[in-house]
């Protein structure tokens, strides 16, 4: 297959060639594209160098099957049609597309079948914290159904890329050495200190990252959920936490929830706490999964349930989720000549 990465010099275009190698991803072409200031840029791919081409508005997509992209909302609004003009699938880590009608948005352990039908040649990745809660939540869906959600989110400085996870690093060694901390990427030291806002505030006071949250879960899982959520950035660097209680139809245990967590598609059980075993950031990193524990019952609400989990937000929140909708569709068929 012939497979495109466009802004293949950001942390995400980086875990994209990690993530195809690491999975044996059918690759027999491979093309790098970015920004004037990436482009001549060389990444080693499977012991070949590939250069960065700059992302014109020209026919370089033409042959091409797939392109991951992850290169900002608005360059995916601006070069869509460049990309897909020639029939090359797009799969979008951006916001751009994410709630248009005709644009599917996927994770592949929840809806994948609606991946098959890309009347525009673009599929939309979820925003990194839906498709960590939704796949924690399928299990729990299959068992009754789930009429409220709240969760509060604890996110790590890669969701503002590689300079929101560069300029951690730089305030922590700043610190230590008692300087004062640059501030640029994020709106407040981050480095000892929680940010209780994500992304800019909508006229409800929620911000646009827990709006995401409120309806792409409903979208993902065609379902009627109701989700509240608060999103906090913390000082951790590049696996996502979520606090999560839920509200079913019928009451369900604790244990019964385990039993649906260790036989779900893309979760790992880590949920031992008399052993102080549970999911942590430190250990999510770099991991496939979204790890669940912590699962008790809510006892503010008799239909309740609460548990805690922990993802990889550059892996299983952006690359991984987009080849593995390409891996989906590649299984389907969907290729097939």
């Amino acid at each position: 297959m012939k497979i495109a990465i466009v802004g293949a010099s950001g942390a995400v275009g980086q875990e994209f060639l990690r993530v195809l190698s690491q999975r044996d991803f059918p690759v027999d072409e491979l093309y790098l594209f970015g920004s004037s200031r990436s482009a001549g840029t060389s990444y080693s791919f499977k012991g070949k160098e590939y250069v960065v081409r700059k992302l014109k508005d020209n026919d370089d997509f033409k042959g091409i099957d797939i392109a991951f992209c992850s290169a900002g909302g608005d360059t995916s609004i601006s070069f869509a049609d460049t990309i897909t003009r020639h029939g090359t699938l797009m799969i979008d880590n951006s916001s751009a597309f994410r709630m248009e009608e005709d644009v599917p948005l996927v994770v592949p352990e929840v809806n994948g079948d609606d991946a098959l039908v890309h009347p525009r040649n673009i599929i939309s990745n979820p925003n990194c914290t839906t498709i960590q809660l939704v796949v924690a939540l399928q299990p729990i869906e299959k068992l009754s159904h789930i009429k409220r959600v709240h969760v509060a989110t604890y996110q790590a400085a890669s969701g503002a890329g590689a300079l929101g996870m560069a300029e951690l690093e730089q305030q922590a060694a700043q610190l230590a050495h008692g300087e004062n901390p640059t501030v640029d990427k994020f709106a407040y030291q981050l480095m000892y200190n929680l940010i209780p806002q994500i992304d800019v505030f909508m006229d409800n006071d929620y911000t646009k990252e827990e709006m995401k949250m409120h309806r792409e879960t409903k979208r993902i899982m065609h379902s009627d959920v109701l989700v509240s959520a608060t999103c906090v950035r913390v000082p951790v660097m590049r696996a996502h936490s979520e606090a999560v209680w839920v509200e079913t139809e019928r009451p369900i245990s604790p244990q019964e929830a385990r039993k649906a967590f260790a036989n779900a598609s893309g979760v790992l059980l880590c949920d031992e706490p008399a052993k102080r075993q549970y999911p942590m950031p430190l250990y999510g990193t770099e991991q496939d999964p979204v790890i669940v524990g912590r699962i008790r019952e809510d006892l503010a609400n008799p239909n309740g349930l609460t548990f805690w989990c922990v993802s990889d937000q550059i892996r299983k929140g952006a690359a991984l989720n987009a080849v593995q909708i390409a891996e989906y569709l590649i299984a389907k068929g969907h290729f097939d000549r």
